[in-house]
């Protein structure tokens, strides 16, 4: 859109005030909000002045300056505000003009323009698959002398015994929540408007279900789109649900692992590669009908993966859903259509357009702008050293891994253990992320740093509740 059609619909749809979004290097969304009135082609144009000091990651109290530049392609009509308000994602700029290096949406940017300048493809498609909890009550507090967290969900499998006036039945069971009908699935309506809200978006949704967990977890599925729109549309989608959550009295979270004992929650993301309206990811008759290309880029994503976990399964708490037993994808293995595999080769309904690849580890807590730019990057280097994932002893592996024998486990590689180990994983495998400039050395080191000071060595320092309990009388 132009900054003229812009100040038109501010007009027809009688806004009043419009919202100006930036993503910090985490990826959380901060916004800043301006009288429509005041808004201006200049503004449009130019952007907004605002203090980077205050922004996780960004810059220092001595260089704060900087500008947020409206993508005049973001529109969104907020559904949540009590006066009709206009969102716009930004870039943003340095006071020069420059685009800002630690701007995770141009990191994404960079990405695709990588892609076409490296002559292997023109666009890169990516479909996240995105789960989340939505809990009634959640309360938690960490000082010097405590610390606990508490959740609570009225469908969840601990309150069968709850005095709740009266108590109605049809909890989730533990494992146990995909997919039943109403009244076990108490949620179904939730999610419905959540949907409705994504589709008014302009968000193309494709299915919404319950999920495996007790506790109402939910799965809602958009339809994929280029590397930097869906990374929008992560952004956009986290908005929607967790205030169409809150409408209902209620907390949506994309925690990986909210809830001890039950499946915690990911981010499957498939991928795809097409050069100039053709796909290359298809070959009908070999493997999964899968490509050289297509298993060479595999082969790069397997190759990379623990680096890349350290932005697509960024937090701590990640590393609590990433372990055997819970459907987690721990093994660095492909395989057509078995879930246990770091990467799945869907089969199902599958032509020559939609041949992808799936990788399953990932979660929600990952910027995806930064995550994406990173799987792409490991799968374009796959692509350009041709690794074959077979002869890299990658797979394929199609049966149920967890069921394999102690030998035939000791065969396979399998993703880091905590987040310190994938942040040195970073420090010491990132040369194909620093191609065509996409990273830069700047942007790794302060994302370690960043990750290391504000979560890894804190959690470390604090004593956890469990350890009450194994050790306090020894």
């Amino acid at each position: 859109m132009t900054p003229a059609e812009i100040l038109s619909l501010i007009k027809e749809k009688g806004i009043e005030m419009v919202d100006f979004r930036i993503i910090d290097v985490p990826g959380r969304q901060h916004h800043v909000t301006i009288p429509a009135v005041e808004v201006d082609v200049d503004m449009l144009t130019n952007g907004v002045a605002f203090d980077g000091s205050s922004i996780q990651g960004f810059r220092g109290i001595e260089e704060s300056d900087m500008v947020m530049l409206p993508d005049l392609d973001t529109v969104y009509v907020d559904a949540f505000t009590s006066v009709p308000t206009l969102d716009l994602v930004c870039d943003v700029h340095e006071p020069s003009g420059k685009r800002y290096n630690r701007d995770p949406r141009h990191i994404a940017q960079r990405a695709e323009r990588y892609l076409t300048e490296s002559g292997m493809a023109t666009q890169a498609f990516f479909g996240p698959e995105l789960e989340f909890f939505v809990f009634d009550d959640v309360q938690f507090s960490t000082d010097q002398h405590g610390a606990f967290y508490r959740v609570d969900s009225e469908e969840a499998n601990w309150n069968t015994g709850k005095d709740e006036g009266p108590n109605l039945g049809y909890k989730v069971k533990v494992k146990g929540g995909y997919f039943p009908v109403q009244p076990t699935d108490s949620q179904h309506d939730i999610r419905t408007e959540m949907v409705q809200e994504l589709m008014k978006a302009g968000i193309r949704v494709e299915r919404h279900h319950h999920e495996v967990a007790s506790a109402g977890q939910a799965e809602i599925n958009f339809r994929f789109n280029t590397l930097t729109k869906v990374a929008d549309h992560v952004m956009l989608y986290k908005y929607i649900v967790r205030n169409v959550a809150r409408r209902y009295g209620k907390v949506a979270t994309f925690m990986p692992k909210p809830i001890f004992g039950d499946n915690g929650s990911g981010m499957h993301t498939h991928q795809s590669l097409f050069k100039d309206g053709t796909p290359l990811f298809y070959e009908e008759g070999a493997y999964g009908n899968m490509s050289k290309m297509a298993l060479n880029y595999i082969g790069g994503i397997l190759t990379h993966a623990s680096a890349i976990l350290a932005f697509a399964t960024p937090s701590t708490n990640s590393f609590k859903r990433l372990v055997p037993g819970y459907e987690a994808p721990v093994n660095l293995v492909f395989s057509k259509g078995n879930r246990s595999a770091a990467v799945r080769v869907p089969i199902a309904a599958v032509n020559p357009k939609s041949a992808r690849i799936e990788f399953r580890t990932p979660d929600g807590t990952a910027n995806p702008y930064l995550a994406f730019a990173a799987m792409l990057m490991a799968g374009l280097d796959g692509i350009r050293k041709g690794i074959d994932p077979t002869k890299h002893g990658f797979g394929p592996v199609d049966k149920n891994i967890y069921e394999l024998s102690a030998g035939e486990k000791a065969e396979i590689q399998s993703v880091p253990g905590s987040l310190n180990e994938t942040l040195a994983a970073l420090e010491k495998d990132h040369a194909f992320l620093l191609e065509g400039g996409v990273f830069d050395e700047d942007f790794i080191k302060t994302w370690i740093d960043f990750k290391r000071s504000t979560e890894v060595q804190p959690l470390s320092l604090r004593p956890h509740p469990y350890e009450y309990q194994m050790y306090f009388d020894l």
